[in-house]
């Protein structure tokens, strides 16, 4: 099931978090379950990490929801078992994390990593994930922009829920730049800008892997 979480820093989707809303909160960052797979080679020397939030419609245990919560688990699955995959933060039932801020509805936090761009646009928008994408405003209401944010990390580290969210707000301070960069807008690990090339039409989402 879905667990609450409440971030130390002071805004989430540009409103501030209150400190209990929920009597179930997830444990620290450094007890979260991780879910990740050893990279493919040895000489990796940085990960992509990805922030997405999104504002729910309503709260999980409303009956609306019901069908979020049945993709919740595929997706997640669907992630892991894709190429390029590295980590995601989960909760104490190893899926994705809720914050609770003081207005609106609450927000789910997807924090996960990958060898590079291209294996998270591979999987975002050409997997079967792209289908839930779809289906998103069922679920999902309107949230500030931008709601995701990239950012190098060296290869074995792995980004808390405050630093993600602070990545978040420092995109939407000051716009991309290496230390936080939009989809779009793109850095490679040295600092230099990477363009808005997309991955070559032959990427493309091959099922699960077997490694």
């Amino acid at each position: 099931m879905l667990q609450w979480r409440r971030p130390a820093v002071d805004q989430v989707v540009g409103v501030t978090c209150r400190a209990e809303r929920s009597a179930r909160w997830c444990r620290g960052d450094a007890d979260a379950p991780v879910h990740s797979r050893a990279p493919s080679t040895l000489d990796v020397v940085h990960h992509l990490a990805e922030v997405n939030v999104a504002r729910l419609l309503a709260p999980l245990d409303d009956p609306s929801m019901r069908d979020f919560l049945a993709a919740v688990g595929p997706v997640e699955r669907l992630a892991a078992a894709s190429s390029g995959f590295v980590w995601r933060l989960a909760d104490e039932g190893g899926h994705g994390v809720c914050v609770q801020p003081d207005d609106g509805g609450p927000v789910f936090v997807n924090l996960t990593l990958w060898r590079d761009y291209d294996a998270l646009h591979v999987f975002t928008y050409r997997s079967p994930h792209a289908e839930y994408l779809k289906r998103r405003s069922r679920w999902f209401a309107p949230t500030p922009q931008p709601s995701t944010a990239l950012w190098w990390v060296p290869a074995g580290t792995r980004p808390t829920l405050d630093d993600a969210l602070r990545r978040l707000r420092l995109l939407r301070t000051y716009g991309p730049t290496p230390k936080a960069f939009s989809l779009r807008r793109r850095f490679d690990p040295a600092g230099r800008p990477a363009g808005r090339r997309r991955p070559a039409p032959h990427r493309v989402w091959t099922g699960p892997r077997t490694d």
